[in-house]
């Protein structure tokens, strides 16, 4: 009967690791992103970093909603 529950455990595993794999590269994407974005000043770029360092995916996923610069400022042409 335990024989049972490992593979329902080991399935549901490998059913969420591409799941937490994802979260993990889009974090790591929008980090990035508040890094390097030529749209934010550099308090800006200290803040949105410090918010999705500490909040973790729900910070990624406010910047990208939120804070990420839209149209010509996220190139970096005035």
């Amino acid at each position: 009967m335990f024989a049972l529950f490992d593979f329902i455990g080991l399935g549901l595993g490998l059913l969420l690791l591409p799941f937490g794999l994802f979260l993990f590269a889009f974090w790591i994407w929008m980090l990035i992103h508040a890094i390097t974005s030529h749209g934010l000043s550099d308090g800006e770029k200290i803040a949105w970093v410090l918010i999705i360092l500490f909040l973790h995916f729900l910070g990624a996923l406010i910047y990208f909603f939120v804070g990420r610069p839209k149209g010509s400022a996220a190139r970096g042409i005035p």
